[in-house]
């Protein structure tokens, strides 16, 4: 008898299709982030009844990340920026805050039985980004021809 081989979850797919699908059309993508999953760096003085509402839109958001296991980037509260890593079982919802019935919610037992097989990255705190680039001195990139 063989095994038959274990299908990814299709919630990080449906989150990236939504997030582009409602920034092409000028919506506000937001999510709806289960604060009980382990592995969350979120700024948990947000967290009500266990959830708290994520606003990922590009303009609210900076080194947005969206992989198959985490959502990460960088966003503000109350002026300090954070560094926030989601895994993608957490995000129970992705849904456009100017019409809420445009979205989907997610199946929550979808990750009860995937054993991925690779090792999911773990969130670690953000260390300044490094290039073996050399780097470009400050000249102006364009001439006026005449």
């Amino acid at each position: 008898m063989s095994q038959e081989p274990t299908l990814t979850p299709t919630r990080p797919y449906l989150i990236r299709a939504f997030y582009e699908w409602m920034e092409d059309n000028a919506l506000t993508p937001y999510i709806l982030v289960d604060a009980t999953q382990d592995n969350l760096v979120i700024p948990t003085e947000h967290v009500q009844n266990g959830q708290i509402v994520l606003n990922i839109a590009s303009r609210a958001t900076g080194n947005m990340n969206m992989d198959n296991t985490y959502i990460s980037f960088n966003a503000r509260f109350g002026g300090v920026s954070r560094e926030l890593w989601i895994p993608m079982q957490a995000v129970m919802a992705i849904f456009a805050k100017e019409d809420q019935t445009v979205g989907m919610p997610f199946d929550p037992s979808e990750y009860d039985n995937y054993t991925p097989l690779e090792q999911e990255p773990q969130p670690t705190k953000s260390k300044p980004a490094t290039s073996d680039k050399p780097k470009r001195e400050n000249k102006a990139g364009l001439r006026v021809l005449k």
